[in-house]
């Protein structure tokens, strides 16, 4: 019984000094966050904060490492899919986790966050696919590589806009339209 007791507390733990990273760094970059504001913003003493990160920068860095280990999975269950309504429900459930972590994703993915978590998103997913946009038989324009490109580019790209624009549109709405932009410009 006490070890599931540490372990919420633990949780709960690491999930304020998260949030009050994230709050902080709509404010300012992370170079300018110091360990004292960080947990004076969490109500959360100092060793408490290094009994789980070392710095604002493994914190950072363990908020990115869910995400995408997250988008990881949420690649390998849409690659293959041909079922529209199959693949436009894979979709809803990205976007649906996206609305559900939108406090931290619209940091993570704005001129806030971090520009190498940025480009790990998108080496990820280009990873995961099987698809190598700076390989070097890319300079002849192989199609379709090219279009995987546009299509990703472009639905983070939405996904950044919807965020930004506080959710205007529901994770179902948003599934269809990258799907149906997808289909429409292949």
């Amino acid at each position: 019984m006490k070890e599931l007791k540490m372990d919420r507390k633990t949780r709960y733990t690491r999930m304020v000094l998260q949030d009050s990273l994230i709050e902080l760094m709509k404010e300012k970059p992370i170079t300018k966050i110091t360990i004292k504001e960080l947990c004076e913003n969490a109500d959360i003493n100092r060793t408490t904060f290094y009994a789980h990160y070392t710095d604002q920068y493994d914190l950072l860095r363990k908020i990115e490492d869910e995400v995408l280990s997250w988008l990881k999975e949420a690649i390998a269950s849409l690659i293959g899919k041909t079922d529209k309504h199959e693949t436009i429900k894979l979709i809803e459930e990205i976007f649906q986790y996206v609305a559900e972590n939108n406090r931290h994703l619209q940091v993570l993915m704005s001129e806030q966050g971090d520009i190498d978590f940025q480009k790990e998103l998108f080496t990820l997913i280009y990873q995961e696919c099987g698809i190598n946009p700076s390989a070097d038989n890319n300079r002849d324009g192989n199609t379709k590589e090219l279009y995987f490109v546009f299509v990703v580019t472009g639905s983070v790209g939405l996904i950044q806009h919807w965020l930004k624009n506080g959710l205007n549109r529901s994770a179902k709405e948003m599934a269809e339209i990258i799907y149906n932009m997808a289909v429409l410009i292949q």
